[in-house]
């Protein structure tokens, strides 16, 4: 077991050497968290962490992560890093989260935030690029989110995807590829995946849309008219005897078809190219960009929890899937086994303890029985 714990982590090593690793996060230098991690202090009531794994776990030290610690509170925490655009890139987002409480209601996602964000008062209304993580409230919301900032619109995934709702830690992990395509994986398989550009509500993207086809139609028009007028024949004039009514409006004939230039069809100009001019002259931004964001620089969780106890670990920003499969591995896929196993000891040991307890009340019972029919006992004769 040990042998292959090394490999694993040759292979991480090995991977990330090839990687782009933009944030690592494993709290396993103990207090010195503090010094990487800024908690907010926009308000006062905000509620506190600290670094714990928790009553169970697979190992003592690998496991620890944030704990919120304060029942019926807001949670704002973040950490910096280099900041990075994953522009023609992809862009991972992992970490692990574990609800040992039970969470009846409250939120267990990250966020991803610009690098000019002010961590001091960050809040509920701070900017953000991406949310991606489990919520639960009630029997209504399992759900996990995947929110992205596009055009100053937040746009959510319209797929529900079920959460883990367990007290368990699981595995998170978000892919955004420049193909827009994405991926969903909980502990390391996936649930959720398609295209960014339908599962996603983007009604303000397809108004824009919408508008870009019809200004496309007439500049096709437009071009076609004026590219044909090179090939008319000049000296034609309209007949004396042509009735616009009747016969429409007049066009000289053509002296010859109009031949390809520059890879321009007859009948009109080429989208792409219209489009490159386009952009060029309005700083138009195309549907491509939405997976796009310019300065990431930082990782947070700003969230509320009705029962506090939740534990996050492992956070990871990569752009390579692969390191981030083999990092997964490596973190929380050597510690969930024993994880469970310690659960499972500690149920057995609690129920344990349970029939020992009511076995004692049952015996005080009859010894307090017998005390009594012996003092009902004596009190007779007496009498």
């Amino acid at each position: 077991m040990a042998g292959a714990r090394v490999t694993l982590w040759a292979i991480c090593v090995l991977r990330g050497a090839l990687a782009t690793v933009y944030f690592q996060e494993e709290f396993l230098d103990g207090e010195r968290w503090r010094n990487r991690w800024v908690q907010s202090t926009n308000d006062s009531q905000f509620g506190h962490f600290r670094l714990s794994s928790g009553k169970f776990y697979g190992h003592i030290e690998k496991d620890k992560g944030l704990q919120t610690t304060q029942n019926g509170r807001f949670y704002a925490i973040s950490a910096r890093f280099k900041p990075f655009s994953n522009k023609g890139k992809t862009l991972v987002i992992q970490y692990t989260v574990k609800h040992e409480q039970k969470m009846d209601c409250g939120g267990g996602y990250i966020k991803v935030f610009p690098a000019d964000v002010d961590q001091k008062n960050l809040n509920r209304k701070s900017h953000y690029y991406i949310m991606f993580g489990p919520d639960i409230c009630g029997f209504d919301i399992k759900k996990v989110h995947i929110i992205l900032h596009f055009k100053n619109q937040y746009h959510a995934n319209k797929k529900p995807i079920r959460c883990k709702v367990d007290a368990f830690t699981h595995l998170y992990t978000l892919i955004l590829r420049p193909d827009l395509t994405y991926d969903v994986k909980i502990d390391g398989q996936s649930i959720e995946s398609g295209s960014i550009e339908y599962d996603w509500n983007l009604t303000s993207l397809k108004k824009e849309k919408s508008a870009e086809s019809k200004d496309w139609d007439q500049a096709k028009d437009d071009k076609a008219q004026d590219w044909e007028k090179h090939f008319l024949d000049a000296s034609a004039s309209k007949p004396s005897d042509w009735n616009a009514e009747l016969d429409g409006d007049w066009q000289a004939a053509m002296l010859q078809k109009p031949p390809y230039q520059n890879g321009l069809k007859p009948e009109g100009i080429d989208k792409d190219i219209w489009l490159h001019q386009k952009m060029k002259s309005t700083n138009y931004l195309m549907q491509y960009d939405l997976s796009e964001f310019e300065n990431i620089g930082a990782i947070g969780l700003e969230l509320w929890q009705v029962r506090s106890g939740t534990i996050f670990d492992n956070f990871l920003i990569t752009d390579d899937e692969g390191y981030a499969e083999h990092f997964g591995k490596a973190t929380w896929g050597e510690t969930k086994g024993p994880e469970r196993e310690m659960d499972a000891i500690q149920a057995k040991e609690e129920v344990k303890k349970a029939r020992e307890e009511d076995e004692e009340e049952l015996l005080a019972g009859k010894f307090n029985g017998h005390e009594n029919f012996f003092n009902r006992f004596h009190r007779r004769d007496e009498l």
